[in-house]
Order: structure tokens, then C-alpha cells, then sequence
């Protein structure tokens, strides 16, 4: 059995998935970070629009990005 092909395509596919997480990363970074600058009404709405997620999304997306009591920006847990 000639397996090159298909160690080829596996190779490609955990690349491609790997760019996808990292964009995937990227964008959840920026998303909050946008949210974060110079707060105002219709934000939430803008960065629906843009990304695609909805509301709902967006604040589970903040919740998560909120530093948890105890822990502090210099020593992560």
C-alpha cells in the first residue's frame, strides 16, 4: 500500500488546523481587546457584525476574559 499521498494530506489537514486555532486565538484576543478600548454603546453590536458570533457569544467570550479573584496579570495559574 502506497501511503504518501495520504501522509501528505494528514500533514496538511494538522497545519491547516493548526493556522485555524492560532487564527481562531487571534481573533478572540482582538475581539475582546476591541471591546475593551474606549467602551461605548453598540460595541457588542459591531463586533457581532464583524466576527459573526452572536451577542450571547460575545458576552461568554468577556466573562471568560475576566482575570479570575486571586490571580494577578504577572504570575498566571
Amino acid at each position: 500500500m502506497d501511503t504518501a499521498k495520504l501522509e501528505l494530506a494528514a500533514q496538511h489537514y494538522r497545519e491547516a488546523e493548526a493556522a485555524l486555532d492560532a487564527a481562531r486565538m487571534d481573533l478572540r484576543s482582538e475581539a475582546v481587546a476591541a471591546m475593551r478600548q474606549d467602551p461605548k454603546r453598540g460595541d457588542q453590536a459591531e463586533v457581532s457584525r464583524i466576527t459573526g458570533w452572536t451577542r450571547e457569544q460575545i458576552r461568554l467570550l468577556m466573562k471568560a476574559a475576566e482575570p479570575r479573584a486571586g490571580e494577578s496579570d504577572n504570575h498566571p495559574k
